[in-house]
């Protein structure tokens, strides 16, 4: 990784370690909801789908619509996402590292847990986000909860056209 004061400005704000983990914070939240934890795989497929604006925007509007026919129906998406989780594994393995070190984040044998403990200071931060932030952060709900739903993590990633 390149020194933190070296990094651009675009991706200090976009690609922050502190913004990431509470991206996969949400997701890894949401997913938890079908009382599993979400895979350390299929973390890294949720900075790739909710930090590309084009992909966040042709996402459904509800999970009803399943992961694969999201995918047929949009077929660049795929692509796009795959291309993406590959540039993106630093930031999200940073990310991860950053929200474990600061104990919202814990990774462990089952999968990635969202400390449940920070919902209160996170809700906090969010409330003076702005509205792109919020929408970021829905979307990393609605991808952990699109993934819980889809199945285990090979089938989340074989559809992504992912592999580990």
């Amino acid at each position: 990784m390149i020194p933190w004061a070296q990094r651009s400005q675009e991706e200090r704000g976009l690609l922050n370690p502190c913004f990431c983990a509470n991206l996969l914070w949400h997701s890894a939240q949401a997913y938890a909801e079908s009382g599993s934890p979400l895979s350390p795989e299929e973390s890294f497929l949720v900075l790739p789908i909710v930090l590309h604006r084009e992909i966040r925007e042709r996402l459904p509007r509800s999970t009803r619509t399943s992961l694969a026919v999201w995918l047929s129906e949009t077929p660049l998406a795929r692509g796009k996402i795959a291309r993406r989780a590959q540039l993106l594994v630093p930031f999200t393995k940073e990310a991860l590292l950053f929200g474990g070190i600061y104990g919202f984040l814990h990774l462990d044998g089952d999968g990635l847990h969202a400390d449940a403990q920070w919902q209160r200071a996170i809700n906090r931060v969010l409330r003076v986000s702005s509205d792109e932030v919020r929408h970021c952060v829905k979307t990393a709900a609605f991808a952990g909860k699109w993934f819980a739903q889809t199945g285990g993590a090979v089938t989340v990633l074989a559809l992504m056209g992912v592999r580990p």
